[in-house]
């Protein structure tokens, strides 16, 4: 199957994948959802528990995992698109990875990144200008930046901003 002007990309938080139920209602989403590319972030994986992650369709899956059950990202290629890797960069504690490459000979960088709850928006802002001059137009960043977008979206626990209670 040929990839025509668009490309299909999913992303969720699927907060721990370590209990087998839980993979396998992730595949059958997947498989459900039909998209190219599909970034998971929160896995949970240590390093030797990646292979766990199988999804019919699917052989290229890259993880950033650190040695605890927490955090942790993986990207995910369909076969059905002809991706050809060319570098990879992770960090040691899972909180992010990118993957360069090509579809039908046109380069494409994904950025999967999963901020911790402390102190996001400073990860995020240091995570960009790191990899600043790795990424173009062709550069996908997604992931779950515990961010809220304005302050109608803090949880009740986060203090609300007077001009929201008005």
């Amino acid at each position: 199957m040929e990839i025509g002007t668009y490309i299909s990309i999913i992303t969720l938080n699927v907060n721990g994948l370590n209990a087998p139920t839980k993979r396998h209602r992730l595949a059958e989403w997947i498989q459900k959802q039909d998209p190219y590319i599909c970034c998971l972030q929160e896995t949970h994986f240590r390093p030797r528990d990646t292979y766990r992650l199988k999804v019919r369709g699917w052989k290229k899956i890259f993880h950033a995992n650190g040695n605890q059950k927490k955090a942790g990202v993986a990207i995910l290629i369909s076969d059905k698109i002809d991706f050809k890797i060319r570098t990879i960069k992770r960090d040691k504690e899972g909180h992010y990875i990118m993957i360069k490459g090509s579809i039908q000979k046109e380069d494409i960088t994904i950025v999967n990144i999963y901020a911790p709850n402390i102190g996001a928006p400073q990860y995020i802002r240091q995570i960009l200008t790191t990899i600043k001059g790795e990424i173009n137009s062709n550069t996908f960043i997604v992931g779950d930046f515990n961010t809220p977008l304005s302050p109608m979206d803090r949880s009740s626990k986060m203090k609300i901003n007077k001009e929201t209670q008005l």
